[in-house]
């Protein structure tokens, strides 16, 4: 449920707990015990709440759930080198600034 919370395929979160996709489905589905190494990477990369995670009980998330959209952006951003960073700030710029002009009902 947290993973689909996220919106994310099993390969994607498999990747960033640091397991393999075909050991994270085994664990999805039932098929292989989840270790307590698990579950607390899995709360400290996403801000699940373990309590929730093992009972069901509170909260899925100790705060809000990180923004996975931007992470990866800020990610894939990180790796660009200066003058290209440069150009995908001024894009976004353009973008927000073509935003601000739509109308509120356009939007999707």
């Amino acid at each position: 449920m947290l993973r689909q919370a996220l919106n994310l395929s099993q390969k994607v979160f498999a990747k960033s707990v640091f397991i393999s996709t075909s050991h994270y489905t085994l664990i999805e589905t039932g098929k292989r015990r989840i270790k307590d190494s698990f579950l607390d990477s899995v709360c400290k990369i996403y801000n699940a709440n373990k309590e929730w995670l093992l009972t069901g009980q509170g909260d899925m998330f100790l705060n809000e759930p990180p923004d996975v959209k931007l992470e990866e952006l800020i990610d894939i951003f990180k790796r660009l080198n200066g003058h290209f960073q440069g150009y995908i700030l001024d894009q976004v710029k353009n973008l927000e600034k073509l935003q601000k002009k739509e109308p509120k009902g356009a939007r999707h």
